[in-house]
């Protein structure tokens, strides 16, 4: 397959692949059989190699240039995934009611929310954040579409899962505990500041892997 083939293919994957397993019924039939754990687990996986696959994909379509990368373009990739690989560091598995993706969300402390306090969708934040920084030096046709979409995607979900959550919660509810979460200290509690300490040591392992691996996995280099 050449040309927009695989590149319009890829995309149609990557789509179902996010529409078709998280459906209820189609969620449900799977958790009964290999359990909440390995679902999660499998469907990380599965995300993942679907991502590398489209990425690759946008590499392989037809070349057109809609501006030149600037000379700073990788620098400032590199900084800002810095901060997106800390930002996730942070936040993944952790309680955070008004997002998805919060673990243990009964647990959310509202006078210690740490980052959720300035964020209330710190992963698609960071999905933001890695799609407009990537955008910068690829201003070819395809990789503007791939990382243009997952921006929008960001951005629309945010509005979105604000209205859900607003209509589970109730307006008072969601409004008390937004005022409250706002109003606290961004420092985290006394006991937990062992495991944020921890939580970024991982994330600055993981990001010097991910630029380690970036070239040989995707292709490309990082570094200017």
């Amino acid at each position: 397959m050449s040309g927009w083939g695989e590149f319009i293919s890829a995309f149609v994957v990557f789509f179902l692949s996010h529409a078709i397993p998280v459906r209820p019924p189609v969620k449900g039939r799977i958790v009964a059989r290999i359990g909440a754990r390995g679902f999660t687990f499998g469907y990380s996986i599965l995300s993942t190699l679907i991502l590398v696959w489209l990425i690759v994909a946008a590499g392989r379509a037809p070349f057109v240039v809609l501006w030149n990368a600037p000379f700073w373009g990788p620098v400032l990739t590199l900084f800002v995934m810095f901060d997106v690989v800390m930002l996730l560091a942070l936040t993944i598995g952790r309680p955070n009611p008004f997002s998805f993706g919060g673990a243990h969300n009964e647990r959310f402390d509202p006078s210690h929310p740490e980052v959720v306090r300035f964020l209330r969708h710190p992963l698609l934040v960071g999905l933001a954040l890695w799609a407009v920084a990537h955008m910068v030096p690829n201003g070819d046709l395809a990789h503007v579409i791939l990382f243009g979409t997952f921006a929008g995607f960001a951005l629309l979900g945010m509005a979105l899962i604000n209205r859900r959550k607003r209509r589970q919660m109730g307006d008072e509810a969601y409004e008390a505990l937004l005022a409250k979460t706002r109003a606290a200290t961004w420092r985290p509690a006394p006991q937990a500041r062992r495991a944020v300490i921890g939580r970024l040591a991982i994330g600055a392992v993981v990001y010097v892997g991910l630029v380690a691996l970036h070239g040989p996995v995707i292709g490309v280099y990082p570094w200017p």
